[in-house]
């Protein structure tokens, strides 16, 4: 079982940058497979970005490919979002989410078994 608490969302005005964290839970972190989805109001959650528990290779959406950047850091078990050049339309509930363990990482949501609770970031134009 692995818990997960995301932090950091909170107001921006586009352009700006944005820290999310995601604290995990149990000592075996660092063989999960990290997300962030997010999702909008009245939109299904989509897949932003994800590190493999192997390598630390990441993988993005295309939508913030070249302006988010995610990283872990197994000593402290977390997982990092950092947000640059936010847009608007980035406003969004961002969810931190663990995959089975030992599996590499995915764009599904149905490949994560474990979630947090939820972080709401807004952008203002």
């Amino acid at each position: 079982q692995v818990q997960l608490v995301e932090s950091g969302g909170g107001l921006v005005q586009a352009g700006g940058s944005l820290r999310l964290s995601c604290a995990a839970s149990g000592r075996t972190f660092r063989s999960y497979a990290m997300g962030w989805f997010r999702q909008a109001p009245g939109k299904e959650r989509e897949f932003v970005a994800a590190v493999n528990w192997s390598d630390d290779s990441t993988y993005y959406a295309a939508s913030v490919k070249g302006r988010f950047t995610i990283s872990r850091d197994n000593a402290k078990d977390k997982v990092y979002l950092q947000m640059s050049s936010v847009k608007p339309e980035d406003t969004s509930v961002y969810y931190c989410a663990a995959a089975q363990r030992y599996r590499d990482h995915s764009a599904s949501r149905n490949e994560y078994p474990y979630w947090g609770q939820g972080t709401q970031v807004t952008v203002s134009s």
